[in-house]
């Protein structure tokens, strides 16, 4: 199933997939640096340079991407609000596009469905423009190639 968007108010976005795969391994591929560095990609043509990531309250995420050919670069860094693992994870994350663009508070469920897990995110960013701006940007077809690459790596 590819990932479904579903704009719940001015504010937050719900985006939804199902995978093959157990909660537990989805949500140690969504906080094991090495793990997501080898599927966090985006679409085709980048690579991470750079990943962290201290899955426990408090602990912080940062992440590199570059483009393969060309000078492409941006990076992401936020922190983790809660990691109750497998279940739920809550974090901000703000991008360096290279303007830092508004907090994201991105809360990941990981539910148990016949055949596999359902991952629901909850993205809610600080204001309508904000979120207009990110769902314009493409990151829908960068989220969906990277969770086609985590599916067939699972």
């Amino acid at each position: 199933m590819p990932l479904e968007l579903t704009r719940e108010n001015e504010t937050t976005v719900l985006c939804r997939r199902a995978f093959q795969a157990s909660a537990e391994q989805l949500c140690r591929a969504h906080t094991d640096a090495d793990l997501m560095r080898q599927w966090m990609l985006g679409p085709e043509g980048w690579e991470i340079t750079d990943c962290e990531s201290d899955p426990q309250a408090g602990g912080q995420i940062q992440i590199v991407w570059r483009q393969l050919e060309g000078d492409g670069r941006f990076s992401l860094s936020g922190k983790y609000l809660l990691v109750d693992a497998p279940n739920r994870l809550v974090h901000v994350e703000r991008m360096h596009l290279p303007d830092t663009t508004p907090d994201n508070r991105v809360e990941t469920l990981f539910t148990a469905i016949d055949g596999g897990t359902e991952l629901t995110l909850r993205m809610t960013l600080p204001d309508a423009a904000a979120l207009d701006a990110m769902l314009e940007s493409g990151m829908a077809d960068g989220m969906e190639a990277s969770y086609a690459r985590l599916e067939s790596q699972l």
